[in-house]
């Protein structure tokens, strides 16, 4: 496809996209979720062969040397199917927000004034490597009345193409524009410069992969843009904490799966508890194979642990997303220098604090500037599917509009409506 070719696609699509917004904003809530559980079975019917289709990007990949982390989000697993399938059918479960109006007063004139949620319009979705984004970002494009222009990497064009057929078809079942939700065929690049550059058409762009991609987007675009750049979050293992439970945690929050943003990529440890902590997570990251790059306080406790694979520590490393079997470590005072910390190396993307202390529990939620601030638990739950939202777009670190992961209520803004009987403002 020629430049020329390219931009009258990408154009086409918009147009196209634009039309078919109008028709999904005034959409019934019956006929979208029909179309959600429509993809739902879709899913598991074509399982089968959608993972011929995703053979092909595997084999692909991993012949283009690309890095086994980077492979494994490509996979379309039955798992991951499934969870796409239940994404679609909790999104169908969930109330209708689409024209809900809220906070209605009267005003002294005699107006009513109150505001109701909307679709956006039309947003475009830029995204590598996963395609089980496809699913997700359909799905939530369908529930919030929008329509949306989707451009997976070229890594998993096909089976992007095959899930977007599925979501075409559960959309024509249901009697909707099939223009809702269109993948854009091509892997040339230039397709992504014209759609970030058209706010005629679209209204927002949302990035999700590598941060060159992301910087490049937010560069670039000439529409808003919903983002974050990178995933170090943390884990902060308390005095006083329940150590069984915090080792627990932290080796989930690190070892459950290394390439997602949510993995914890730096572990901090209160000075009252590291002799007692450090050993019995430093024997389990050993055991797995996870590299601890840790500050001299803590590789001088964790010489012990037979097996360790232990580095020091640069600058570099606080604020690195390692995407990797590789965590940092640091022995830090206290709550008090935890949050600062956290503060000032993390991405502000998922935090956690593992304590038995309310007060430090309560500080750690007020304090620290992140888009979710967990106490006791995983950073690996910071998901859309995890927090019930029934499926994610993304997860924004931005503080404007939508922060977190953003799911239904994050595609929709709201608009000021007055009602009135014939008042004139004098």
């Amino acid at each position: 496809m020629n430049a020329l070719n390219v931009t009258e696609y990408t154009h086409t699509l918009g147009l196209q996209a634009k039309t078919a917004s109008a028709l999904m904003a005034r959409a019934p809530a019956a006929i979208k979720n029909k179309a959600l559980k429509a993809l739902a079975r879709l899913l598991r019917e074509s399982t089968a062969a959608l993972q011929i289709d995703n053979a092909r990007d595997l084999e692909r990949a991993r012949a283009a040397g690309l890095a086994e982390p980077m492979v494994d989000r490509l996979q379309l697993s039955p798992k991951v199917l499934e969870t796409c399938a239940q994404g679609c059918e909790q999104l169908a479960a969930m109330p209708d927000v689409i024209g809900e109006i809220m906070g209605m007063k009267q005003q002294p004139s005699g107006i009513r004034v109150g505001q109701m949620r909307v679709p956006i319009g039309v947003f475009g979705m830029i995204y590598e490597s996963r395609p089980n984004v496809t699913i997700e970002a359909a799905s939530l494009s369908i529930k919030s009345g929008n329509a949306c222009i989707l451009r997976g990497g070229s890594e998993a064009i096909e089976s992007n193409k095959a899930l977007a057929r599925l979501v075409q078809q559960a959309l024509a079942e249901a009697g909707l524009s099939q223009d809702a939700v269109q993948l854009v065929q091509t892997t040339d690049r230039e397709a992504v410069g014209q759609l970030i550059a058209m706010p005629q058409y679209v209204d927002v762009i949302i990035p999700r992969g590598g941060k060159g991609l992301i910087e490049r987007i937010s560069r670039d675009a000439k529409v808003p843009v919903i983002k974050h750049l990178d995933g170090n979050c943390h884990t902060y293992v308390d005095d006083p904490c329940d150590i069984a439970m915090a080792v627990k945690v932290a080796d989930n929050a690190k070892t459950s799966k290394y390439s997602p943003c949510n993995a914890s990529e730096g572990l901090l440890v209160a000075r009252g508890v590291a002799a007692e902590f450090l050993p019995r997570i430093g024997a389990v990251y050993a055991a797995k194979g996870v590299e601890m790059r840790g500050c001299p306080e803590s590789l001088a406790i964790l010489q012990s642990v037979a097996g360790a694979k232990l580095v020091p520590a640069t600058e570099q490393d606080w604020s690195e997303e390692y995407l990797a079997p590789i965590i940092s470590v640091k022995v830090v005072a206290d709550v008090d220098e935890a949050i600062a910390h956290i503060n000032r190396y993390s991405s502000h993307h998922t935090d956690a604090i593992l304590t038995t202390n309310h007060l430090h529990a309560q500080r750690f939620l007020r304090e620290v500037d992140s888009a979710s601030v967990m106490v006791n638990a995983s950073t690996r739950f910071a998901d859309g599917f995890e927090f019930g939202l029934g499926a994610e777009i993304g997860i924004s670190t931005d503080k404007f509009h939508a922060r977190g992961p953003v799911g239904l209520e994050g595609l929709t803004s709201l608009k000021y409506v007055v009602l009135g009987e014939g008042e004139v403002r004098i």
